[in-house]
């Protein structure tokens, strides 16, 4: 099931930085080549069922370090499917994989193979030995004289009475219309582990790309059915001389580990076993993966000796790395405000921020240490913008889709935390690594203390019960890390109070929200980066600011992604109109850092202007606010006691529960949809009616920063 809009659900994180076409007997290979140095290494294509995009969380972290080259193979993805069994057999992929590498100018490469790519990986190496330099062979799917009982009492191309478990594997099955209940079945056979619903959804849409036809074809050459002639694979195995190692789960429902075993014993190769891994463990523990591919390389290719330093641990200077979300400037406001108050606490403290565009825009107008690794990033803003339709943005899918930048991310960190040595990581809202370090607990290496301003992922109501399904799905997950793992955050930090917190549940059957948070999280109250009682004359800001006596100024601002421009543009269309109403009235629109001023209409009366590292004065001198949904902006005018409306983006969850319940108990503003935001005369009715209102707001707490800050210290 696909939960929001997808403009493009085949985004990927990198480009290529090479692709063409490689052909072969009339059949056009389609490969890509990803990063410009080191050692070469292919990742090859699998059972036609799904295209290379499988590789998706290896292909960006490890073209940081080596030359990737991937292909689609016949019948799949971008390349040809010719018609029969014959075209399909072992042997025919070996053949390709071979034109490729010429097609790429790649001589020798090290190939990294999945399930049926293990047997041509075996072909390549026995039969091209100065093309491979070695196979890391992950789950191999190939007989070798292991018997499989549940899969072979079934006949592949006879007409069964059945259609039940592994009976669904049959060509007259998929031929007269059993096709994708098989592909549904078969995924989850594939992902057998808890909580894998992103990597079935992926795989059973690349599988419906896919005629029935075409893979009952690529089945019968590899089985050697319908006149396709198959090369035993054993003999070839006692021919193979470069290094292997072979992976594989024990709870393969694919292909029993037993076969593992089996190739190792024939080639005399290294096995690893994962223990309750299922067939698809690169997609599914990939951070594991993408460490063993890199270990099994580099001692492959032995690349030359590195020069490295190591201090002696009383010589380290006090080191803390702070992982700040780019999903807007809030956290890094906030952040800033706290890293502030830690060094007063810490004076000999050296922070290093590990963080992407826009937030490295204000850290480095603040001169902050921003680490080079930051620029390995791959952008989350980007992602959101680009998830966005007219002020529409399903944050939850947008962030299931973001997996891919999220693998990359978490590995960039990894890489950073093994080289260098730190006293302490702080993730604001860092999904990434909270996610993969309690997957992969053992990579931690320093206290870790985790803040967010909201818990729970929330169902939107029109999402029906397949998102609250997968809702709760990803809130089980997270509940079942902190009950498991409950050491690996230090300290976890809510950016708020008890009372914030939304009354809801993780899901059917699952814990309250408010309660468990209010037993697993210390509470530093909202950390607004500045102190609202500071004592300040208005009429003197507003005259540093430009803004005249005698007129009166409404702000609008959407944050710092390019999510907002749509809200804009409706702003702005509808000034002529509140301009008759409140002829004194001055609009000011903040674009923020990824919105072009430029692009943007100036109608009389409208100053347009971008990125304003003092946004929170000009938010404090307005005497009216429009703007986004969003938590940091919402609650800076609260402090500020100034009047706003909202216009939450639609479909966000986050907006539209967590922050209007924060909201609604402070008292604070006026929430509009956004079709009425959109329509002119009631945003100016809106207008007319907020700018002159009395606001009676609960108080925001002027000390969040310092108490956030010394729950950080004490763990230095």
């Amino acid at each position: 099931m696909t939960i929001g809009p997808q403009t493009d659900p085949e985004r990927p994180v990198r480009r290529p930085d090479a692709a063409g076409f490689a052909e072969r007997d009339g059949v056009r290979l389609a490969w890509e080549q990803y990063g410009l140095s080191g050692a070469h290494l292919m990742l090859m294509p699998t059972w036609s069922i799904v295209r290379s995009r499988f590789w998706k969380a290896q292909v960006s972290y490890l073209a940081q370090h080596y030359q990737v080259l991937t292909f689609d193979g016949r019948g799949s993805g971008r390349s040809s499917r010719p018609e029969g069994a014959a075209a399909y057999t072992d042997a025919e992929y070996a053949a390709d994989t071979v034109a490729v590498l010429d097609a790429a100018g790649v001589d020798s490469t090290v190939l990294v193979s999945l399930s049926c790519a293990v047997a041509w990986s075996v072909h390549l190496a026995a039969e091209h030995p100065d093309r491979v330099l070695g196979v890391f062979a992950i789950a191999p799917s190939c007989g070798l004289g292991v018997p499989q009982p549940e899969r072979e009492k079934y006949s592949w191309d006879g007409r069964l009475t059945t259609i039940e478990g592994w009976a669904k594997y049959n060509k007259q099955y998929w031929l007269e219309g059993g096709y994708d209940d098989f592909v549904g079945w078969f995924f989850a056979q594939m992902f057998s582990e808890p909580h894998s619903t992103k990597q079935i959804e992926d795989a059973h849409r690349w599988g419906l790309e896919l005629a029935p036809q075409t893979l009952a074809d690529v089945t019968a050459g590899r089985l050697g059915c319908d006149g396709a002639v198959c090369t035993p694979l054993e003999p070839l195995c006692e021919r193979v001389t470069c290094p292997i190692t072979v992976l594989h789960g024990t709870e393969d429902r694919i292909r029993g580990h037993a076969i593992g075993e089996r190739l190792a014993e024939l080639t005399g190769a290294s096995l690893i076993l994962v223990e309750g891994g299922g067939h698809g463990l690169p997609a599914r523990d990939p951070v594991f993966v993408n460490q063993e591919i890199r270990r099994f390389v580099d001692r492959v290719v032995q690349p030359p000796p590195a020069r490295r330093t190591w201090v002696r641990a009383l010589r380290r200077p006090k080191r803390a790395l702070y992982l700040c979300s780019p999903i807007g400037l809030g956290h890094a406001r906030r952040d800033v405000a706290i890293a502030d108050e830690l060094r007063l606490l810490h004076p000999d403290l050296q922070i290093d921020w590990l963080t992407q565009d826009p937030v490295t825009r204000m850290l480095a107008d603040r001169n902050e240490r921003l680490h080079p690794a930051s620029a390995l990033l791959a952008n989350e803003s980007a992602h959101f913008e680009d998830e966005s339709t007219e002020h529409d943005l399903h944050a939850f899918g947008a962030v299931r889709r973001m997996d891919e930048i999220m693998i990359n991310n978490f590995m960039v960190f990894s890489d950073l935390i093994e080289a260098e040595h730190y006293d302490l990581v702080i993730g604001d809202e860092a999904w990434d690594v909270d996610h993969f370090l309690h997957e992969n607990p053992e990579l931690k290496r320093s206290p870790y203390a985790w803040l967010t301003d909201f818990v729970g992922w929330l169902p939107m109501p029109d999402g029906g019960a397949a998102e609250a399904a997968l809702t709760a799905d990803y809130n089980g997950e997270m509940l079942a890390q902190r009950s498991r793992f409950r050491r690996l955050r230090d300290r976890s930090i809510f950016v708020g109070n008890p009372e914030d917190i939304v009354p809801d549940a993780f899901g059917p059957g699952l814990p309250q929200i408010r309660e468990w948070t209010t037993q697993n999280f210390d509470f530093a109250g909202y950390v607004t980066g500045f102190d609202p009682d500071r004592n300040i004359d208005r009429e003197q800001l507003r005259a540093r600011l430009g803004y005249r006596p005698d007129e009166r100024v409404a702000l609008v601002t959407v944050g710092g992604s390019g999510v907002g421009v749509a809200l804009l543009r409706r702003v702005l269309a509808a000034v002529p109109l509140i301009r008759r109403l409140l002829p004194d009235l001055r609009f000011v629109v903040v674009c923020g850092p990824r919105i072009d001023p430029e692009a943007l209409p100036r109608p009389a009366g409208v100053t347009v202007i971008g990125y304003l590292p003092e946004l929170q004065n000009h938010l404090t001198a307005c005497d009216l606010a429009i703007v986004q949904g969003g938590l940091t902006t919402c609650m800076e005018l609260t402090a500020s006691r100034r009047p706003f409306i909202f216009v939450p983006l639609r479909n966000h969850f986050e907006q539209n529960l967590h922050v209007r319940h924060r909201l609604a108990r402070y008292g604070a503003g006026r929430c509009l949809e956004y079709q009425d935001a959109a329509d002119p005369e009631r945003l100016a009715e809106a207008v007319v009616k907020e700018i002159d209102c009395s606001v009676n707001y609960l108080p925001v707490e002027t000390d969040g920063a310092a108490r956030a800050a010394a729950l950080l210290a004490d763990l230095l």
